[in-house]
């Protein structure tokens, strides 16, 4: 069991000029933090709490919170199963356990090196393979572009739901003492939008600036890039999602091998981009990321890696110790 660990330091990521840019994680599974701990690494860019969602709890937080509106009964036996040591009326109670149980692993193993943590981003309809997820997602057209990551979490239909992932992440932080952790917001397609959440997020417990808790936001969109110095004025940092600005922003299937390669680390639109957002956040003194979720790492991300205001760059670790590999030798 995690107990309370003592505060070392603060592990606020500065933007100031002439840092030492760094290689950060992109991590899923908690069973491997402490192996990969020992990597000489910055900390962790990217926490995915998909994989906590679909191998570890499994089941819809609102088929948790609504358990006794569970239609499908053999849904509701295994939900059962899986929560048999909590009582009917607590079954909720099971994904603040189990999130704050792999969050805190990460965290610890890396303390007191920042952990980013992004916020839940399945679409609707991975939403819906979850068990008793179904009854309560929408059925999208195109889910990739629909109901996900901001848009849930202040809506009168989700918004229990991320009361559990706050619960989780302020357990972590203000019960156990990793401040280490530093939330992310993903797909927050306006800053009015972003203003809601942090609101919300407020009103679980996670207040921006409280217990040196700052916010920052996974820029993916073009509208951040539009919009970029208004959601500098709301989030501590930005952390730069390659892999969805390229799909977004040009249009290409990531999953198309024959469209890959016209995204893939030679594309002056994406690096104007880059560029656009650097200026912004270099003039409100915020710290630019670049994070990467598929396989490998872009020359993209290779070439802003090292720039003034870019203090780090996040890789799965496989391609995180094939960079390591290059700036070590």
């Amino acid at each position: 069991m995690l107990t309370t660990v003592k505060k070392e330091r603060s592990t606020q990521l500065r933007a100031q000029d002439g840092q030492q840019a760094q290689v950060f994680l992109t991590l899923e599974n908690p069973s491997e933090a402490f192996s990969l701990a020992g990597l000489p690494v910055g900390g962790v860019g990217l926490v995915q709490l998909e994989f906590m969602l679909m191998h570890s709890i499994q089941i819809h937080p609102l088929a948790l919170i609504h358990f006794d509106q569970v239609q499908s009964s053999s849904e509701r036996e295994r939900i059962g199963r899986l929560t048999r040591h909590y009582e009917d009326g607590q079954k909720a109670q099971f994904f603040v356990d189990r999130l704050a149980q792999g969050l805190g692993t990460i965290a610890a193993a890396f303390y007191p090196r920042p952990v980013i943590v992004r916020f839940s981003n399945l679409t609707s309809t991975e939403f819906a393979l979850l068990l008793g997820g179904s009854q309560f997602e929408l059925q999208e057209e195109n889910p990739q572009i629909g109901w996900r990551g901001a848009s849930r979490y202040t809506t009168d239909r989700y918004r229990a739901a991320f009361a559990l992932e706050c619960q989780a992440l302020r357990r972590v932080r203000d019960g156990i003492g990793l401040t280490n952790i530093i939330p992310m917001v993903p797909f927050c397609r306006t800053p009015a939008e972003g203003r809601r959440v942090l609101e919300e997020m407020a009103q679980h417990g996670l207040e921006q600036g409280k217990n040196e808790l700052q916010v920052y936001l996974m820029a993916e969109l073009p509208s951040h890039v539009m919009q970029a110095e208004a959601f500098c004025t709301l989030f501590d940092g930005l952390s730069v999602n390659l892999d969805s600005l390229t799909q977004l922003a040009l249009g290409l299937d990531q999953a198309s091998e024959r469209l890959t390669e016209q995204g893939e680390g030679q594309n002056e639109v994406i690096e104007r981009m880059v560029q656009h957002l650097l200026a912004a956040t270099r003039k409100y003194h915020r710290p630019l990321g670049l994070c990467r979720e598929s396989p490998g790492f872009s020359q993209t991300g290779n070439r802003w890696l090292g720039q003034p205001g870019v203090p780090w760059l996040s890789l799965r670790p496989d391609a995180a110790v094939q960079k390591l590999a290059t700036i070590l030798v």
